[in-house]
């Protein structure tokens, strides 16, 4: 049986649903096919303004969260984290639809396939699973009921909880044995299947953000020996966009990796050294994290204001949270890592015109209320990323 589901780096978002298969013989990795899909423009290419609205408010839901999880794992407050007032946050949808997709496989035989912590629908689950592929454990002769529950807010109205399980996990032939995972017995209103078509969820980023507080399925494949490499990389560049495990795929870059080191073991959070508009250093010393959930880029109401002070006629609409400026005056972007600068496409640069008719772009950097940056796909399709566990660095290459 074939299914879908969403991972994240987080993390890493993406839906999981293409089928996997190995790189060249004798190549040291394996690689999964991605695939995507994008709500945050309409179909004329305007900005669906509702909908990046949700996806602001959802990265900033999905950023706390692990917050609290790393102090509930670690014992101390993440190093990012700020004092929060009590109050509820608007019932938006999450923004799933910039993520990706590729396929695994659990159980004994394997029979999921779906796309850290590691959430599927269980054939217990309500009336609120209708419509997704279920696991079903009584047909895995390798499952282990853990009977400890679980509960998941992934944004503002996607909550899963159940109970937690341990199966075989199979990504492209790499088997994660006895794998913490999720069985959810109800899936809220945004994990349903006309908001939310893949079956699951799966995170990639480190164990202190784990409500299980168990090893994510990537470190657990690394631990046990399966991987070539304790590394995983991404090319979210057309027309090929992949996730290569146990090392980097060398048909899709150039040259070495610039490396930047992660500077709290929780997110893939790095220090970006400057941006760069017009050849102009705008901003320098950014607390950054590396996020394959967000297709835009999430920046404090300050560093943005001065980012756009830089591009000529640029301004804020109605909304604070959102720049535009003219389609015809698109300005020279990069960001520097490591030391070496990475340039930025004009159209990746730009998220959509104001409306159909309209001479003014939306720009794809957004202010992204939180007190540091999340650099998502806008950026990322520009570079091949590596995320190397072992030496907890991220790594920028040029595309080939």
């Amino acid at each position: 049986m074939h299914f879908t589901l969403v991972t994240t780096l987080t993390a890493l978002p993406f839906f999981v649903a293409a089928s996997p298969q190995r790189v060249n013989q004798g190549a040291r990795g394996t690689a999964i096919p991605l695939s995507k899909r994008s709500s945050l423009v309409n179909a004329d290419k305007s900005v669906n303004l509702e909908a990046l609205k949700s996806h602001v408010a959802s990265t900033k839901a999905k950023i706390l969260r692990g917050f609290d999880n790393f102090e509930k794992n670690t014992g101390a407050p993440h190093p990012f984290a700020v004092k929060r007032a009590t109050g509820g946050l608007p019932l938006d949808a999450f923004e799933f639809g910039t993520a990706w997709s590729g396929t695994i496989s659990i159980g004994t035989p394997p029979s999921f396939h779906t796309g850290a912590d590691l959430v599927l629908p269980g054939s217990g689950c309500d009336a609120s699973c209708n419509g997704h592929t279920l696991y079903d454990p009584a047909s895995s002769s390798s499952f282990v009921y853990l009977g400890e529950p679980f509960l998941i807010n992934y944004g503002n109205d996607e909550t899963a909880f159940g109970q937690q399980h341990a199966d075989n996990v199979t990504i492209v032939g790499l088997t994660a044995t006895d794998q913490t995972f999720g069985v959810a017995s109800h899936y809220s209103w945004g994990l349903q299947v006309r908001q939310f078509p893949p079956d699951g969820l799966m995170g990639m980023a480190f164990p202190s953000l784990s409500v299980y507080r168990q090893s994510p399925v990537f470190q657990t494949l690394v631990t046990q020996g399966q991987t070539d490499e304790p590394v995983f990389s991404f090319n979210f560049a057309a027309p090929r966009p992949e996730l290569y495990l146990g090392g980097s795929n060398p048909s899709m870059y150039t040259g070495d990796f610039i490396y930047a080191q992660v500077t709290e073991q929780s997110y893939w959070q790095v220090n970006m050294d400057n941006v760069v508009v017009n050849g102009e250093v705008v901003l320098t010393n950014v607390n950054s994290i590396i996020d394959t959930g967000s297709e835009l880029i999430h920046g404090t109401a300050k560093d943005v204001a001065t980012f756009y002070a830089a591009i000529g006629g640029a301004r804020s609409p109605d909304d604070p949270e959102f720049y535009i400026f003219p389609c015809k005056n698109v300005p020279s972007v990069s960001f520097t890592f490591g030391g070496t600068s990475f340039p930025i496409l004009a159209d990746s640069l730009i998220h959509g015109t104001a409306d159909s008719e309209s001479i003014d772009c939306y720009g794809a950097i957004i202010v992204g209320k939180l007190p540091f940056w999340v650099i998502g796909t806008a950026f990322l399709r520009n570079v091949y990323t590596t995320f190397d566990v072992a030496n907890a660095r991220v790594g920028f290459a040029t595309l080939a």
